[in-house]
């Protein structure tokens, strides 16, 4: 490896734009950055993710000024091989990138790789805290964060001698309204940049899903710096009370659309966190909201980048549910004007026409009726890694093969993430303007999830009756009295 100079430039991937990357001990140093056609060709993302990345690479460029090269290639070797000087890099956030990475260095393109500066916990350290575990469960993890990191802590315990307020963050959305009546998301202003990407992008004629739109998320250090204060002032306070509901006229309820602005590097997870313990502390926002948000950041999202690398390459190809179906042409392709149940339908329209949703809809809609109809992991986790703005290939396989599709037997979650219709109808208002009635398993109008829900338990009853947490689901099972009747229904079902 070459020796490094105090010279040698800094090359950034796209989802290392922030200070935490480029300031500091390297605010001296010259930044490459680089347009890869190859690898916005390489899978069929959705349109404004890319936009989301060209224009963040574009923004930076712009910011950094004379401190920056942007060159435009095929390939990130052209681009190097161009720019003829050896890099730094920043450890990339892929086992492919790692790769990559690590020849570049053989070939001397590359002169030192540096640790992930983008996220709280440095690898090492949670590699130590892992040590001979086989079972991982995230509140211990984060109970060490808070501890590691004093957020939200009185010497040695936590504030309010609690932990964690989920259960005071599950309310239904409120009754006789559309929408939650919070103010808006941040939105950023679009420019001559943003301008110029969507030229690009049209002209490039790439293989792409969803629709283009106005950019709606952060990508830049300012605009996520802005985006985090409004969320913070105006969107925090009622964030935890609705942290899991649904309404069809509310696509971002309470969230703080901060996902984009963190997975592209620009926002630093420990800032957003202590923004939200000052907003405690000064008396301007519930504890159970700002907890809540805090678990989010500093330990679900931190737990689910530290087991990317733990869990290893491979841990995406788990399938323990032996689930073979391939993904429907409508859920691939986002087309939401093919379904009817108003819940699959509201999450695909948002995704689609957004390329976003918040958790509780990518876990126990989405996540929920692909798990109920077995549909291939590994497919899955591509598909929500591509079709998702903030979808980066570190987030996916945890969320998707451990979290949602408990396709590891229960490395990660205790229990699948399966419900029927009540859920759904529980913590949403799509139901009542549904064609489908979630009480209902069987019938023309009966409700995909509560059928589903019946027809996954009967699948994997031998384990689930194992599973102390979904035994009594299983017994629920053997008192129904049309179970042949409902799992005959379910494997003809071309509709949902």
């Amino acid at each position: 490896m070459t020796k490094v100079r105090d010279d040698t430039p800094l090359w950034l991937f796209a989802d290392q734009l922030g200070p935490s990357t480029h300031g500091g001990e390297h605010a001296h140093r010259e930044v490459l950055l680089i347009e890869a056609t190859s690898a916005l060709r390489k899978r069929r993302y959705h349109r404004q993710k890319l936009h989301l990345v060209l224009s963040a690479l574009r923004h930076a460029d712009r910011d950094l000024g004379d401190r920056s090269t942007l060159i435009r290639s095929d390939t990130y070797t052209d681009a190097l091989e161009r720019f003829d000087r050896p890099v730094l890099v920043h450890q990339p956030t892929s086992f492919a990138a790692e790769r990559f990475v690590n020849r570049l260095s053989e070939q001397g393109l590359v002169a030192e790789v540096l640790p992930t500066p983008t996220f709280a916990l440095p690898r090492k350290d949670f590699e130590e805290w892992a040590g001979e575990r086989t079972r991982f469960r995230m509140e211990e993890f984060y109970r060490d964060q808070r501890r590691r990191f004093d957020v939200l802590m009185e010497g040695a315990n936590p504030v309010g001698n609690r932990w964690n307020y989920d259960e005071e963050n599950r309310e239904s959305p409120p009754k006789k309204q559309k929408t939650l009546d919070v103010p808006a998301p941040y939105k950023p202003r679009e420019d001559d940049i943003d301008d110029e990407v969507r030229r690009d992008l049209d002209a490039m004629e790439l293989n792409t899903v969803g629709v283009d739109g106005p950019r709606l998320f952060a990508v830049t250090p300012a605009e996520a710096k802005r985006a985090l204060t409004r969320f913070i002032e105006h969107r925090l306070p009622s964030f935890g009370t609705y942290e899991d509901a649904m309404m069809g006229g509310d696509w971002a309820m309470s969230h703080s659309l901060l996902s984009v602005p963190l997975n592209l590097g620009v926002l630093h997870p420990l800032d957003a966190v202590h923004a939200a313990e000052r907003a405690y502390r000064d008396g301007q926002a519930p504890l159970a909201a700002v907890e809540g948000f805090i678990r989010q950041i500093l330990g679900w999202r931190e737990y689910m980048w530290h087991l990317y690398w733990h869990f290893g390459e491979s841990y995406v190809d788990e399938n323990e549910l032996a689930a073979t179906t391939p993904l429907p042409d409508w859920w691939a392709d986002l087309d939401a004007d093919a379904v009817t149940a108003e819940c699959l339908r509201h999450a695909l329209l948002g995704l689609r026409d957004r390329g976003w949703n918040h958790h509780i809809q990518r876990l126990m809609v989405l996540g929920n009726h692909a798990l109920q109809r077995g549909y291939q992991p590994r497919q899955l986790t591509e598909w929500y890694a591509t079709a998702y703005v903030d979808g980066f290939r570190w987030v996916m396989p945890t969320n998707v093969v451990g979290m949602s599709q408990h396709a590891d037997g229960g490395r990660l979650a205790t229990k699948p993430y399966a419900a029927g219709g009540a859920y759904i109808n529980r913590m949403s208002n799509h139901c009542g303007d549904c064609a489908y009635d979630p009480k209902k398993r069987l019938g023309d109008d009966a409700c995909p999830f509560t059928a589903g829900y019946w027809q996954f338990v009967h699948r994997h009853r031998d384990r689930l009756e194992n599973n102390m947490r979904t035994r009594r689901a299983v017994s629920s099972l053997d008192r129904l009295s049309d179970v042949d009747a409902v799992l005959e229904q379910e494997a003809q079902r071309e509709h949902f």
